[in-house]
C-alpha cells in the first residue's frame, strides 16, 4: 500500500486576531477512537475557552452512514483512497455554521493529510470577526499547527494482539523486534502483545508467529 502524508508529532501554534486568541493543536490519529480521545483531552485542558473546534481525517472502521450531521458536528462521509476509506469529521462548536470546522478540515484535505486530528481553541476577545474572518483564522490555526508539527510520509499500519505463555513470550518478542514492529506487552497469567505493523507486513508476521509457537499463540 502507498505511503500517506500525516503530521510527524503533536504540536500547538498560537496567535491573536483582534483580541481573540487562537491555538491550533494537531496530533497523529490512527482511528476514530484516538481522534476523539485527543479532542476530549484538548476540551478538558482548555475547558475555559470560548470554542474548541475539532476536525479529523482517519481510516473508516466500517461503512457507516455517509454525510451524517448532528448538533455536535458533521461527518462529511467516507472518502475513498488507494488503501480504503477515510472518515472526515468537523464541528463548528458553536461558531456560525461553516465558519470554523469546515475551514479547519479543508486545510487537511488541501494538504492531502490523513490519519490525524486537529482542534482549534479560541478565546473570544470581544470583537466579532465575521464568517470570513473566522474562516481565515481557523484555517490559519490548523496550517500553523501542521507546520509546527512537520509533515511526514508513513506506510498504512494495522493492529493485532498476540497472547502466549511465558515460555513462548521471548520467541514472540524476538520476532516482533526483528520485524521492526511497534508493540506493548502486558504480563498476567499469560503475556499479551499489542502489535502495530505495516499492513503489507502483517500477514507474514502473523504466519511466523504461528509457525515459531507451533500454533500456540492466540492472534486476534
Amino acid at each position: 500500500m502507498e505511503p500517506y502524508r500525516t503530521v510527524a508529532e503533536r504540536a500547538t501554534a498560537s496567535f491573536e486576531v483582534r483580541g481573540s486568541e487562537f491555538l491550533g493543536h494537531v496530533a497523529p490519529a490512527e482511528d476514530t477512537a484516538s481522534a476523539e480521545s485527543f479532542v476530549a483531552r484538548v476540551r478538558t485542558e482548555y475547558d475555559d475557552a470560548t470554542h474548541n473546534v475539532p476536525a479529523y481525517r482517519v481510516p473508516a472502521a466500517d461503512a457507516g452512514t455517509d454525510g451524517v450531521s448532528d448538533a455536535a458536528g458533521t461527518d462529511t462521509g467516507r472518502t475513498p483512497t488507494g488503501d480504503g476509506m477515510l472518515r472526515e469529521y468537523s464541528s463548528d462548536d458553536g461558531e456560525p455554521s461553516g465558519s470554523a470546522g469546515k475551514p479547519a478540515l479543508n486545510v487537511l484535505q488541501q494538504r492531502e493529510l490523513r490519519n490525524l486530528v486537529c482542534v482549534v481553541t479560541r478565546y473570544y476577545g470581544g470583537t466579532n470577526l465575521g464568517v470570513g474572518g473566522l474562516a481565515r483564522a481557523y484555517g490559519r490555526a490548523v496550517k500553523e499547527a501542521v507546520d509546527a508539527a512537520g509533515v511526514t510520509r508513513r506506510r498504512p499500519h494495522e493492529r493485532f494482539a498476540v497472547t502466549v505463555s511465558y515460555d513462548d513470550s521471548g520467541t514472540v518478542r524476538g520476532l516482533l523486534e526483528s520485524a521492526g514492529a511497534e508493540f506493548e506487552a502486558s504480563y498476567d497469567e499469560r503475556v499479551a502483545f499489542r502489535v502495530t505493523v505495516p499492513v503489507d507486513d502483517a500477514d507474514g508476521l502473523r504466519d511466523r508467529i504461528r509457525s515459531r509457537t507451533s500454533g500456540r499463540g492466540e492472534i486476534e
